[in-house]
């Protein structure tokens, strides 16, 4: 989101004040030696937070908590390697943090980091001893898989114990992925194999009779084998891991302490060492070549941030935000394991060439595992941008407008701007002779908030949409100030819990204004903050410049509050009308981040709304009643709260036959939630009659159009939308 320009400049101005003149003091008070980088680092970003951040945290014992309490968190997230006693010897530092960024020091993340590479060495060590032996996969035991769940150990036993533990689990999970895939093949050549409830032999049971008997290309393993096989696998990945711990220098400890005590001020305000920059929201396209995806590390694992819209990962529609990458093969080879990965590290396996294909192993927020097969491609950048189309029911013709993201060329007036498609968008729609219009915002980032602005009052006359808000209590009211109504028709718009920032600004207004529906699920992602980047080698003076680079420090400078006077920030925007949805008891969401800012409320604006508001009781009762009625949504209601609680149940089963009908039992009801919504009655699209003059019988311009419905025809959140657009006609 951006500020408005003249105010970015006196923003920028104060910005480069501040940061200068505490480096510059900090410079003139180092001895003949010159200042130290680390010194001139945590001093620098320190007084950006006080000073810039929009809400300062006093620099007390309780800071110091708060930074010990993340440190440690994300120092050894999976507690493999530190002990209770570890932890009660760093606990000195505890209050103590405070008072070393004020002197500009950083003793705990010295000890902590001399520590953990001790443990390091002692855990690899372990490791290798016990993977150096068979694990009997018959005994009843369990694992705890949510690590947040579990305890440091409490001596070196059990340690070894919890270390055996998660090596088995590892191991079990990849012997039961062989299996799968020897089954897959099983079922082509003239043997099957038959999975033993212990690791026997297997036996070959012949092909039926009425099967012709191909030569088998590849050999069966046993389940002994495979056990081998696996172990190696295991081992291979901690290696590799441990090899990348280890090449961890003191700068990148330092960078990483930086980035930690900046995030206990909110979770979008973040230190970026310079090597680090460019994983900040990584393409895996590199630019417009790849999978489209972003990705972001959290607590050991690499996470989608966002599909990029136009990418070969949004035309295939199995990956989405919140998916945790385990796994990646180059199409049929071995996976290779990413787990402790690094960002820039993970992505030279997943981006490559046009065309060729990669499968990533995902485990889904509800704990689901799935491999996702993506065939490369360039970013397709007329699907970035508006589109829409009409959905033919009942002798009806109802709009469907598409955004995916709140896009703007702020180096070009005449560039790119989302307001000006989705108006194009609306006026061909209106031409069509529409009776209603879907606004479809699902899955939509944010972005420009100069074009949320605009774009609502594309559907509201004159007035204030949003309020932003300093962290000095000053508000702006941020107004449409065109009197035209592009359309004033029915009007749903729907969200679900990616919809976010600039999403949330415009469903927002649309609902306070009461002028349509908004639908979805409970509520939207609840990002109501406004980040700056300073370049912190912008902002320091000449004499530091033999120790440039510093990187970047992102900071959230504005919170955004509805015209109602509440804020968009923590809660999000909860629907007029909420549907079922299979992540429906997963808990997604800004609350769901460490130190998210809280929601709060100020004065509202003066404002007035639609005179023809929607009657929302009858609206929500009709809606309501159908949703019982359809066995679509009925199923996945009941898919939702089964993925629930596998979600809550973190015990694993280690016995072999336990594990596979638990992945078996997963595998049946992520199909479940798939067929659910196949057994919808199909939405009938059509192209605009504008769009189908413009591509001029352009068949590749024309197959583009059509990818915007594909996905579509099935969807049966967008058919209840429908449905309510024709309860008010």
């Amino acid at each position: 989101m951006s500020i408005p320009r003249l105010k970015l400049s006196l923003y920028a101005f104060l910005v480069v004040a501040i940061f200068g003149l505490a480096s510059y003091r900090l410079y003139r008070r180092s001895d003949a030696v010159g200042p130290v980088k680390e010194d001139v680092l945590i001093a620098t970003i320190m007084q950006g937070l006080s000073k810039a951040h929009y809400q300062p945290e006093r620099i007390d014992d309780a800071f110091s908590k708060r930074v010990f309490d993340l440190s440690i968190k994300r120092l050894d997230y999976r507690k493999k390697f530190l002990l209770q006693s570890d932890i009660d010897q760093l606990g000195r530092y505890q209050t103590d943090i405070d008072d070393e960024v004020k002197r500009h020091t950083h003793e705990f993340a010295d000890a902590a980091r001399t520590l953990i590479l001790q443990r390091t060495k002692e855990a690899q060590a372990m490791y290798r001893e016990i993977l150096a032996k068979p694990f009997d996969f018959t005994t009843e035991e369990t694992f705890q898989t949510d690590f947040e769940k579990a305890t440091f150990p409490a001596d070196k036993a059990a340690q070894r114990e919890q270390w055996r533990k998660l090596l088995k689990y590892e191991t079990l999970s990849r012997v039961s992925d062989m299996m799968d895939a020897q089954e897959k093949l099983a079922s082509k050549p003239v043997a099957a194999l038959k999975t033993a409830s212990t690791l026997a032999e297997p036996k070959l049971v012949p092909a039926p009779a009425n099967r012709t008997a191909p030569t088998v290309s590849e050999p069966f393993r046993t389940p002994a084998e495979m056990e081998t096989e696996a172990r190696k696998r295991v081992l291979k990945y901690y290696d590799e891991q441990f090899e990348d711990m280890m090449d961890t220098d003191a700068n990148e400890w330092l960078a990483s302490y930086a980035n930690t005590i900046a995030n206990t001020y909110d979770p979008h305000t973040e230190y970026f060492a310079p090597k680090m920059k460019e994983d900040f929201d990584y393409e895996l396209t590199g630019r417009f070549e790849g999978i489209g995806a972003t990705l972001r590390e959290k607590d050991g694992l690499i996470y989608v941030e966002d599909i990029i819209p136009g990418s070969a990962s949004a035309r295939q529609g199995q990956l989405a935000k919140g998916d945790a990458l385990l796994r990646v093969a180059q199409g049929a080879a071995e996976p290779v394991s990413i787990e402790g990965w690094r960002t820039a590290k993970a992505v030279t396996l997943i981006k490559g060439k046009k065309g060729t294909e990669v499968r990533l192993t995902v485990r889904k927020p509800d704990g689901t595992s799935k491999v996702i097969p993506i065939i490369r491609d360039v970013v397709v950048v007329e699907e970035k941008f508006a589109q829409s189309s009409i959905i033919n029911d009942k002798g009806r013709k109802i709009g469907y407008l598409r955004l995916p993201g709140f896009y703007a060329d702020f180096n070009d007036n005449g560039g790119a701007s989302s307001a000006e498609d989705v108006r194009k968008e609306l006026a061909k729609l209106t031409a069509e002779g529409v009776q209603g219009i879907v606004f479809d915002l699902r899955n939509n980032g944010g972005g420009s908030l100069s074009d949320a602005v605009t774009m609502a009052g594309l559907f509201v006359e004159s007035g204030p949409i949003v309020q932003v808000r300093s962290g000095q209590g000053q508000t702006e009211v941020k107004n449409d100030r065109d009197p035209r109504v592009q359309y004033g028709g029915p009007l749903v718009v729907l969200v679900n819990k990616y919809s976010a920032s600039a999403s949330e600004i415009l469903a927002a207004a649309i609902q306070d204004y009461k002028r349509g529906v908004i639908m979805g699920t409970a509520s939207t992602y609840g990002k109501g903050t406004v980040q700056q980047i300073i370049n912190l080698d912008d902002v320091l003076p000449a004499e530091l410049n033999s120790l440039k680079p510093f990187g970047a420090l992102k900071l959230t400078t504005q919170k955004f509050y509805r015209i109602n006077g509440g804020s968009t920030q923590f809660k999000g925007v909860v629907p007029d009308i909420v549907l079922p949805d299979a992540y429906s008891y997963v808990e997604q969401g800004e609350k769901e981040s460490d130190y998210p800012l809280k929601w709060d409320e100020i004065a509202p604006a003066r404002y007035r709304a639609w005179d023809a508001a929607p009657n929302y009781d009858k609206l929500r009762a009709a809606s309501r009643a159908r949703v019982a009625a359809n066995p679509s949504f009925r199923m996945l209601d009941t898919i939702a709260e089964r993925l629930k609680k596998r979600k809550d149940d973190t015990i694993q089963s280690l016995k072999l036959t336990a594990y596979r009908a638990e992945q078996t039992e997963s595998k049946v009801e992520a199909d479940k939630y798939e067929r659910a919504q196949k057994t919808a009655l199909p939405l009938a699209f059509s192209p605009l009659v504008a769009d189908i003059r413009a591509v001029n019988g352009d068949t590749v311009k024309l197959s583009r159009a059509a990818r915007l419905t594909r996905g579509l025809k099935k969807d049966i959140t967008l058919g209840e939308a429908v449905s309510v657009i024709e309860d008010q006609l």
